[in-house]
C-alpha cells in the first residue's frame, strides 16, 4: 500500500495551493532536464510531484490510450512533475508512459458510490487532481441523470475528505451510438451531459473547484469509436486534447 499521511498533512498544513506546487515542479532544474518515463520519475521529489488520478470505467482503463497521449503531451509541454496514479496498471499503447489509473471496465459510478470503493483507492494513491469520465454504464443500464449526479456528489465528498484541496475535472461523457449500444443510450448521454454544468457549479468551491470538461461536443461515434461506445485512435486523440486544455491552466 502506498502510504503518505505525512505528505497530506504537510500539504494542507502549509497551505500550499496546487498551482504553487505545479510551478515549483516545473521550475526544478532536475525535473526540467529529465526525459520521459523512468528518468522523469526518478528526478521528481515527493513535494513537487502533482498526482493525477484518471477515474472511470473502460473508456478510461481498457486500454484508455488517451491517458498515454495525455501523459506524453504533458511531458512534451515540460510538465515532468505530473504523476498519474491509481491502483490499476496501464495497458500497452505503443510507447512507454505512466499508466497508473483508476479505470474499471463495466463499473457503474452509482455502484462505486454506493459501495464506497473510491475511499480505498484515494487512500492508496493520494491524488491532487482527479480526471473523471464516469457514467457510461449507468446510462446503458437506464439509471436517471439525477441519480448519476447524486453519485458524483458522493465521490466529490470522498475526494475532499481525503484532500480538501482536490481539483476535480468532470467530463461531459462521450456520446454512444444507439444502433450499437442501447436504444435510449444516445438520449441518456445527452440528458446527463446537459445536467452536469449546473451540478458542477453547485459543487465547486474556491478551495476545491469542480471544472466541467466537454468531451461530448464534436465527438463522432462513427469515426471516433470502434464499436459505438469506446474510443478509436482518433477518439483517444480528441479525449486527450480536451483534458490537456483543462489541465494546462493548472500549471501556469
Amino acid at each position: 500500500m502506498d502510504q503518505r499521511p505525512s505528505r497530506a498533512a504537510r500539504r494542507i498544513g502549509a497551505g500550499l495551493g496546487l498551482t504553487l506546487a505545479l510551478v515549483a515542479g516545473a521550475l526544478a532544474p532536475a525535473a526540467a532536464e529529465a526525459g520521459p518515463a523512468g528518468t522523469a520519475a526518478a528526478a521528481r521529489t515527493e513535494e513537487d510531484t502533482v498526482r493525477i488520478m484518471p477515474l472511470g470505467d473502460s473508456i478510461t482503463g481498457s486500454p484508455g490510450c488517451w491517458r498515454a497521449l495525455l501523459w506524453a503531451d504533458l511531458v512534451e509541454a515540460g510538465h515532468t512533475d505530473a504523476d498519474f496514479v491509481g491502483t490499476r496498471p496501464g495497458d500497452g499503447c505503443g510507447f512507454e508512459y505512466d499508466g497508473d489509473n483508476e479505470g474499471h471496465g463495466g463499473f457503474l459510478v452509482t455502484d462505486v458510490a454506493d459501495r464506497g470503493l473510491l475511499v480505498d483507492w484515494l487512500a492508496r494513491t493520494e491524488p491532487d487532481v482527479v480526471l473523471m469520465h464516469f457514467g457510461t454504464n449507468d446510462v446503458w443500464s437506464g439509471v436517471p441523470a439525477e441519480t448519476v449526479l447524486d453519485a458524483y456528489s458522493v465521490l466529490v465528498a470522498q475526494m475532499r475528505d481525503q484532500n480538501p484541496r482536490m481539483r476535480v475535472l468532470v467530463a461531459q461523457i462521450i456520446p454512444m451510438d444507439p444502433a450499437r449500444s442501447c436504444a435510449g443510450c444516445g438520449r441518456g448521454v445527452e440528458d446527463l451531459n446537459a445536467a452536469i454544468p449546473a451540478w458542477a457549479a453547485g459543487e465547486s468551491t474556491a478551495e476545491s473547484p469542480v471544472t466541467v470538461v466537454d468531451q461530448w461536443t464534436g465527438f463522432d461515434t462513427g469515426t471516433d469509436t470502434y464499436d459505438g461506445v469506446h474510443p478509436s485512435g482518433s477518439g483517444d486523440r480528441r479525449i486527450a486534447d480536451r483534458w490537456l486544455e483543462s489541465l494546462l491552466p493548472l500549471f501556469s
